[in-house]
């Protein structure tokens, strides 16, 4: 697509044209392992073997390329599959990265328990801290600085743009963790990043119906490298995968803007409630990182968490207590969701720097009636 396109059209249309052969409007899916040949090596347009490349795959990669503004992109059967594919195709022995202080807990697991087996070192750093994040680079050791944002669960917000520069100047490659955002509301690499990553599970299929990841790089060598690692390692998404991933993404628009307009009133109810003693939303004035994010993002995500009086006993109780928001790990869904982070999906940071509060309760807000989802809310902490 060009560039004079809208988002939305190109969430639509990008890497997506009609099928040749059938004027089809959607990409088929083509459910093949192998291809015939023209002849010894006379593969028709590459097609030798789906590990190495798939039609309704390279749609995918073709259309989250164009919606992050990057090169290249590339599609995983996991979010985890396209970060340990990442990392491996930019890390060796020896090699240091920067991650968030408030990371993900599958991806802290995937340096801690796995990455550090193999030689890769890490330092969690508070990347609200410019300078912390400075002082953290190793010269000739760090090879990279993971930032995710806004972070799961504590909905912090790092300057993308501030930090890119700071790793750039130590030539330290820049990677965000999009997920949260979409790119729909954030596109890291204009803000001078050099990777972005997804998990595609999440918004970008946006039904709770498929596990995917992708990769957008900006340079045509590092995306060389990234597709022989792909290749080689062979964790790539399957045809239907990377067709569903592409039907949710031609709604990403019109639903982010419901999640985003639905967290909002939740946001403003949560306030209001005796019981609650903080509410992390990026959206609010209050928020610490409310200026970057305005200034980074469109708006202001379907995220919310919020800490409750009573303690961890009291955030259980209200995350049994739901009928509407299903108690259920995972996120970006069209449906709400519930969950206690400390004893699901950050149970395997618990005891480390990167522990969550126990009394922090997280949503991912659905697209349902708005007033029904505070009404929900409101019996569950009754």
């Amino acid at each position: 697509m060009t560039d004079h396109h809208e988002f939305e059209t190109r969430a639509i249309h990008a890497g997506q044209a009609p099928d040749p052969l059938t004027g089809a409007v959607v990409p088929p899916i083509y459910q093949v392992s192998t291809y015939k040949q023209d002849g010894v090596g006379g593969a028709r347009g590459g097609h030798d073997y789906a590990r190495s490349i798939n039609p309704t795959r390279t749609a995918l990669e073709e259309c989250i390329a164009d919606l992050e503004g990057g090169h290249r992109g590339f599609a995983f059967a996991s979010g985890m599959a396209a970060a340990d594919t990442l990392l491996r195709t930019i890390c060796q022995p020896g090699d240091h990265v920067i991650i968030p202080d408030d990371a993900y807990g599958g991806t802290y697991r995937l340096y801690k328990r796995i990455l550090e087996r193999w030689g890769v070192d890490h330092t969690p750093v508070s990347q609200l801290d410019a300078d912390a994040v400075a002082a953290a680079i190793q010269p000739g050791r760090t090879v990279a600085l993971w930032i995710e944002t806004p972070t799961n669960p504590l909905l912090n917000v790092a300057d993308i743009a501030a930090l890119s520069a700071i790793a750039k100047a130590q030539g330290v490659l820049t990677i965000v963790d999009n997920t949260f955002a979409s790119p729909y509301l954030q596109q890291p690499l204009l803000l001078g990043a050099d990777v972005v990553t997804h998990s595609s599970t999440k918004y970008l299929g946006g039904h709770s119906d498929v596990v995917g990841g992708l990769v957008v790089v900006t340079d045509a060598d590092l995306a060389e490298r990234v597709y022989f690692h792909q290749n080689a390692m062979g964790a790539i998404a399957g045809p239907f995968d990377a067709w569903l991933v592409l039907r949710g993404i031609k709604t990403l628009a019109v639903r982010m803007e419901r999640h985003c307009d639905n967290a909002e009133q939740i946001v403003a109810f949560l306030l209001a409630h005796p019981d609650v003693l903080e509410v992390r939303y990026p959206g609010l004035e209050s928020h610490p990182g409310y200026e970057i994010a305005a200034r980074q993002m469109r708006r202001f995500g379907g995220m919310i968490s919020f800490r409750v009086r009573g303690g961890e006993a009291r955030a259980l109780e209200i995350c049994d207590r739901t009928q509407i928001f299903t108690l259920a790990e995972s996120l970006g869904g069209v449906e709400s969701l519930i969950e206690h982070p400390g004893a699901m999906t950050h149970a395997s940071v618990a005891g480390s720097q990167l522990e969550v509060p126990s009394d922090l309760v997280r949503l991912s807000v659905g697209i349902e009636n708005v007033d029904d989802l505070v009404a929900d809310i409101r019996r569950a902490m009754s």
